[in-house]
Order: C-alpha cells, then sequence, then structure tokens
C-alpha cells in the first residue's frame, strides 16, 4: 500500500523561513544547528535536534512515528520568527 505523500529526495532548497540561527542567538557558528527551509517542491524541511528516542513513548494516543521518520525539535522563537513566510494556504 502507498502511501498518499512521500518526500521527494530529488528536489532542492528554496529559501530559509524566518531567521538564520545566527540572528536567533541559536549557534555558536557551527554547522550543527536548527533551521526551518521551503524546498522548491513547496515542501518544508526542518533542521533540529532528533529527539524521537525520548519523546516517542510519550505521544499522545493515535500519533505515530514511522519507521523511516524521525521526531525533530526546534526552538519555539525559530518557528515563530518564520510564521510571515509560511503562507497561508
Amino acid at each position: 500500500m502507498s502511501r498518499p505523500w512521500e518526500a521527494d529526495p530529488a528536489t532542492t532548497f528554496k529559501r530559509r523561513l524566518g531567521k538564520s540561527p545566527q540572528e536567533l542567538g541559536h549557534t555558536t557558528d557551527n554547522p550543527d544547528c536548527p533551521d526551518i527551509w521551503e524546498l522548491e517542491n513547496g515542501d518544508i524541511a526542518v533542521i533540529g535536534r532528533d529527539l524521537t528516542e525520548p519523546l516517542g513513548g510519550k505521544l499522545p494516543a493515535g500519533v505515530s512515528v514511522g519507521a523511516d521518520e524521525r521526531i525533530v525539535v526546534v526552538p519555539r522563537n525559530m518557528l515563530i520568527a518564520a510564521k510571515p513566510d509560511i503562507p497561508n494556504v
């Protein structure tokens, strides 16, 4: 059975949503910093900490993480800063 949506590994990065990790103070200029990007195909890529292991057992009823999925966490102010760049539709 195929899923109604699949991530496209052939797409590329289009634009950052919100402010850079440097602007928000979430990095020491290392390459391991959170970020949110719109992809060329319209999907969203989130770079953050993989907390699948510690949070996976705390999921609400009816929520699951597929074998090829991860729970990714980014700072709250990063998503708030991205809000103006996210279309309503």
